[in-house]
């Protein structure tokens, strides 16, 4: 359904050096493993039913009401990798076309003719919509008590609609709702996904969920919402900053008289293996930087002039401007971060940390490191 890169991509990082190599498990994550495949996304739920060799399905009935990219991205993997049976899949969309094309690829999977059809029996519902078709006319559309169609009541609904907050699901009737922010690299099963969850599913339910979306990439979970608005800022429109940056790049490469193949495979693998370093290093971005900062050198002068150009303070300002967005979208007051006014006159609260306590989600605790440096160095006298 989607062409993976090739393996020559990134064929080069195969090939070992005496300072430093990626271990086959990194590689594996990102060349996957064939020609129709997804990249395969090793996490630390490799111990799933699919990878135990495991038959036993996750959910009885997986409906997807809504068929775009992110739906498409699910589906393939949960399919693929033996996680779901196709005929234990539904899909319905207003595009008979698009479900059409699932219907070639996967012969056996369901496909209905409406939101009550497709929900019927289902113990597991994704909503992959634009978040302006969640209106009353939308649930009016789910079964009710004494209809024809079924709404199970141990059904969970997930949804990936950006900016859509969790009480907006309430008028579905299902009681168990999970809420996630994907990316748009989960289409090549290199995702990045946060979530949250209603307190009323249970350990085994969320261990299913987080499967479901590990799938097609990396998952943390959180325990309060606001995480997943702020990664929307982060992670989930992030993909269109590194295009971005990618675009200029290339078009500088071609200005300086590079063919536009040649920047293009320049950036693309400074892009990759800058992170696969960053990422296999462990190392503060600060460090890796200085590490090619040579003084009066080549890159010290290009530092110069994006930090002269504020690129920092406009990385953040774009961040918290798409934060503020996702706060509107949700109906919540997006009068916060920094220069911002709640009214005439009136100077909103500045807020440099939503949260004092890290949630006790997936997120790593730590601690502030300037904090710690200034309390070593009191210490120290």
């Amino acid at each position: 359904m989607f062409r993976p890169l090739s393996k020559s991509v990134l064929s080069h990082y195969t090939r070992r050096s005496s300072s430093f190599s990626l271990p086959s498990s990194t590689l594996a994550s990102i060349i996957g493993d064939g020609s129709r495949s997804w990249f395969s996304a090793k996490s630390s739920h490799s111990n799933s039913k699919a990878a135990s060799g495991s038959s036993e399905p996750l959910f009885d009935k997986i409906a997807f009401i809504g068929t775009g990219k992110m739906a498409q991205a699910m589906i393939d993997p949960l399919i693929r990798n033996g996680y779901q049976p196709e005929e234990q899949v539904a899909l319905y969309d207003v595009s008979t076309k698009a479900m059409k094309g699932f219907k070639r690829s996967y012969p056996k999977i369901q496909t209905s003719q409406s939101i009550g059809e497709v929900v019927n029996d289902a113990d597991f519902i994704v909503v992959a919509v634009k978040p302006q078709n969640i209106n009353q006319s939308f649930w009016d559309q789910f079964p009710k008590p004494g209809d024809d169609y079924r709404l199970r009541d141990d059904a969970t609904l997930l949804s990936i609609c950006a900016g859509t907050p969790l009480k907006e699901f309430m008028p579905s009737g299902v009681q168990k709702i999970v809420r996630s922010m994907p990316n748009t690299p989960s289409t090549i099963g290199q995702g990045m996904t946060v979530w949250c969850c209603t307190p009323n599913l249970t350990s085994e339910e969320r261990d299913d969920v987080s499967r479901v979306l590990h799938t097609f990439g990396k998952a943390i979970f959180v325990d309060d919402e606001k995480f997943v608005d702020m990664s929307t800022s982060i992670s989930g429109s992030g993909p269109a900053y590194i295009f971005m940056l990618m675009e200029a790049m290339i078009d500088s490469g071609v200005h300086m008289g590079f063919s536009r193949e040649t920047a293009t495979t320049l950036v693309h693998h400074t892009l990759l293996g800058s992170t696969l370093y960053a990422m296999e290093t462990g190392l503060h971005p600060a460090i890796l930087r200085n590490s090619v900062t040579s003084p009066a050198g080549t890159t010290a002068s290009a530092i110069y002039e994006l930090e002269k150009g504020g690129l920092r303070p406009l990385v953040n300002d774009a961040i918290w401007a798409c934060y503020r967005r996702s706060l509107e979208m949700g109906g919540k007051n997006s009068a916060v971060g920094p220069g911002m006014r709640l009214a005439e006159g009136e100077p909103a609260q500045v807020i440099h940390n939503h949260h004092y306590n890290v949630p006790s989600g997936e997120m790593k605790d730590g601690s502030d490191s300037d904090s710690d440096s200034e309390e070593e160095d009191r210490k120290a006298g």
